[in-house]
């Protein structure tokens, strides 16, 4: 392990630890503090935090990674999120804001779906929690997958022996840092750190493709890439594959790690300017990791370089690329990416256990430093959780992240649009929407339809679970409407 890169590595580790120290001194010692951070985030912030706790390990890993096999007809993928994001600040930002404070100040997604829906309350609040809790702790995982694969490949032999594998040790080291900062600022520890990751990211997604194409290295052309048609959006396209695609842009109206920082935001009227701040970081992000898949490919055509696992692309470019102290720094951005993710689900996942299971049903009376040591608790359990599912060294990051993108694109996406606005929605109609979304994304992958759909490529699961839950909740509205 170079000393130059071991430190720019060290140093971020420690920038993160000192702002959730930093964060846990301003942070209000109340419930909304931890949880939402007062609801005082700046719109820079909010776009930013927003933006890096979505992409996850899969922007500088599964992505790139997706290029790099397939060619540019996997930047579908990237054009549906951009319209989907685009759409749900648009749409969800600016009226969750203001619902969820004006209607008894919900913390978490479950609360706001109470109190919008009170005759369903409590059958709203447990089973959305339960979906939360499910699905993210397998997100989570994906995570923890990305770092496990960063140490795997970087540092392969080269860390300390402690009995563990070093692919299980990245996990660990990844999951203890955000543990850290997580438990100690809480919300805003995770929105800073998210702001400062986000920025990281963005600069070494526009760095690497500059020097892959212009460096003096053996700079890749476009010409060596491996096949005709791989810089084609539309060669080896399927109707069902570009469907599959650009729906993945259907699951931003659903993600609770997400759509949580519209919660946060100081002010409705600052909600535009975040989320013209947030599109561009967006824009810009996903055309590098786009850039890093096609021309990580073309230079490894022709510099005769063995890929065994695409989504370490970005891991290997940077280790051959770069002096070892900016090495470093890329390093570092991965695990931003990763880190930021795993804090905010982490964080949205103890809201719950903490919000919607523990004070519904343990502990109504509970006092707010109380709710605030049980989240903190709540942040270590489902971490542990996460790291059994991610100790499979063969698990694939974008697999992953697909299975928990449509569970929670399908189960809150119609729930969450139609509750914001459709006046004529009632709670058995929320509540057959949650179930129904949930359980046709679970059966879908559990049949396989995702893989093989009508004798061709599969259908992603997101499709039928949204179409289903927009139908259920519209049915069941009608029939039980007073």
């Amino acid at each position: 392990m170079n000393a130059y890169t071991l430190a720019a590595l060290a140093a971020y580790f420690a920038l993160m630890i000192a702002i959730g120290i930093y964060a846990w001194a301003k942070t209000r010692a109340d419930s909304e503090g931890y949880l939402l951070g007062g609801r005082d985030l700046g719109p820079a912030v909010t776009a930013l935090s927003a933006g890096a706790s979505d992409m996850s390990g899969w922007l500088l890993l599964g992505l790139p990674g997706a290029l790099y096999v397939g060619g540019l007809v996997e930047a579908w993928i990237a054009i549906g999120l951009t319209v989907g994001a685009a759409l749900n600040w648009i749409i969800v930002a600016p009226r969750l804001r203001e619902q969820t404070e004006r209607l008894g100040n919900a913390l978490t997604i479950p609360q706001f779906l109470a109190n919008r829906f009170p005759e369903s309350g409590t059958a709203l609040r447990v089973t959305s929690a339960v979906i939360i809790v499910a699905f993210f702790t397998v997100y989570t995982a994906s995570g923890m997958v990305g770092g496990g694969k960063l140490f795997e490949t970087a540092f392969g032999g080269a860390l300390p022996q402690t009995g563990l594998s070093d692919y299980m040790l990245g996990i660990w080291i990844t999951a203890g840092i955000v543990l850290v900062y997580t438990t100690i600022g809480g919300f805003l520890a995770v929105s800073l750190t998210d702001f400062v990751q986000g920025m990281i990211m963005m600069i070494a997604l526009v760095v690497m493709p500059l020097v892959i194409l212009f460096g003096t290295d053996g700079g890749a052309t476009m010409s060596a890439v491996p096949q005709e048609g791989f810089l084609s959006l539309t060669q080896g396209a399927t109707f069902i594959g570009v469907i599959s695609a650009v729906t993945w842009g259907l699951g931003y109206f659903g993600q609770p790690h997400i759509i949580v920082r519209f919660m946060a935001i100081d002010r409705v009227e600052n909600v535009p300017r975040a989320g013209i701040i947030g599109m561009s970081w967006m824009v810009i992000s996903l055309t590098g990791a786009v850039a890093v898949g096609l021309a990580g490919r073309a230079y490894a055509e022709a510099n005769g370089i063995v890929v065994e696992d695409p989504e370490t692309i970005f891991i290997l470019l940077a280790q051959l690329l770069f002096h070892p102290a900016v090495t470093g720094f890329l390093y570092a951005a991965l695990l931003a990416a990763i880190m930021s993710t795993i804090a905010s689900q982490l964080l949205v996942s103890s809201s719950s256990l903490t919000e919607d299971f523990y004070r519904l049903f343990l502990r109504r009376n509970a006092t707010e430093r109380e709710a605030v040591n049980i989240g903190r608790v709540s942040v270590a359990l489902v971490a542990a959780a996460a790291m059994v599912i991610a100790a499979d060294p063969d698990s694939q990051v974008l697999g992953l992240v697909a299975n928990a993108w449509a569970g929670f694109g399908a189960a809150f996406g119609p729930l969450i649009l139609l509750a914001l606005t459709w006046k004529g929605m009632t709670g058995a109609g929320a509540v057959a929407g949650l179930v129904t979304g949930a359980g046709v994304v679970a059966g879908w992958i559990a049949l396989g339809l995702n893989k093989a759909f009508l004798g061709g490529p599969g259908l992603y699961e997101i499709v039928p679970g949204f179409i289903a839950a927009m139908f259920a909740i519209v049915v069941v509205s009608a029939l039980t409407r007073r």
